[in-house]
């Protein structure tokens, strides 16, 4: 990875919420900004400080300049935690962000201290990876996927169905064509990106900190996996694989209060470092699949 004093600062619109014991680092998906994370962000300042960034052109962070790789965004995230003092986090993502803080794990395990893994997009055979990024080589891109978030939506759930939806994808619409192109391109390139089978598989086993996922069926059958893939690409003996059926690919939006005691019940028995004490999951209403 390239160091952050090797390369430009790349300002981040961010905002620092709560205090505790731990920081937790969320970070959104492609085509999507921190706004994904307000059904978060009072029950998780409770309990944990918050570092809630706005990728490089999404949001209101300004358009990067250098790529839009995995991994050129998880230097983006360490430059950012360099900046604010904060670390090791537990890198929390969805979907591409997903992706991202697996990166920051594998590459800055000093500053990760467990990843969090929201419908994560890595896990996709190269077919479907193709597929995907060739779904945005039209004339429109930012149109593309937001037609491919709705087919990601699953279906309606939860206190905000009725305007989510058209909430995601007028984000999307909002979203500059080109960090659209440029984004999926790096998300789904299969010689040099974490997210292709069956490369990412060795990649992704070297994530040594505690690894929650979190998704739906519809997700592992939307990557082609089964139940216990993503349990065996992270090692730790602390790892879990969560998954369910009453949401899409927004469980923390679509499913807020179930989603937000699995993390907080998860985070709080993180192994303490140094101690080798081992944590205890309890999923509240999620059935859990894959748990040593």
């Amino acid at each position: 990875m390239t160091r952050w004093d090797d390369r430009a600062a790349v300002p981040l619109f961010h905002t620092v919420e709560g205090a505790g014991q731990r920081t937790l680092l969320l970070v959104h998906g492609e085509a999507c900004d921190s706004h994904d994370w307000a059904p978060q962000i009072d029950a998780f300042a409770a309990r944990h400080r918050l570092i809630i960034p706005d990728l490089p052109g999404h949001g209101r962070s300004s358009p990067a300049s250098h790529g839009h790789t995995p991994r050129d965004f998880a230097d983006d995230l360490a430059g950012l935690l360099a900046t604010t003092g904060e670390g090791p986090v537990v890198a929390v993502g969805h979907s591409a962000g997903a992706v991202i803080a697996s990166v920051l794990a594998v590459e800055r395990p000093d500053l990760v201290e467990a990843v969090i893994a929201v419908s994560p997009r890595y896990g996709m055979d190269a077919g479907r990876a193709a597929a995907r990024a060739a779904a945005v080589g039209v004339p429109r891109p930012a149109e593309a996927i937001a037609r491919l978030l709705a087919e990601d939506e699953g279906p309606p759930t939860g206190p905000a169905a009725d305007w989510l939806p058209a909430w995601r994808r007028r984000r999307a619409l909002g979203t500059a064509d080109d960090v659209v192109t440029r984004t999926v391109a790096g998300l789904y390139d299969a010689q040099n990106g974490p997210v292709v089978r069956p490369a990412c598989e060795p990649y992704l086993r070297r994530r040594t900190c505690p690894v929650l996922t979190v998704c739906s069926r519809a997700s592992l059958e939307a990557r082609g996996v089964g139940p216990g893939w993503d349990r065996s690409v992270s090692p730790h003996p602390y790892s879990a694989c969560v998954v369910h059926d009453a949401a899409g690919h927004w469980p923390h939006q679509q499913r807020p209060e179930d989603f937000n005691d699995l993390v907080l019940d998860w985070t709080a028995g993180l192994p303490t470092p140094g101690t080798g004490r081992q944590g205890r999951l309890s999923a509240g209403q999620f059935p859990v699949i894959g748990r040593n």
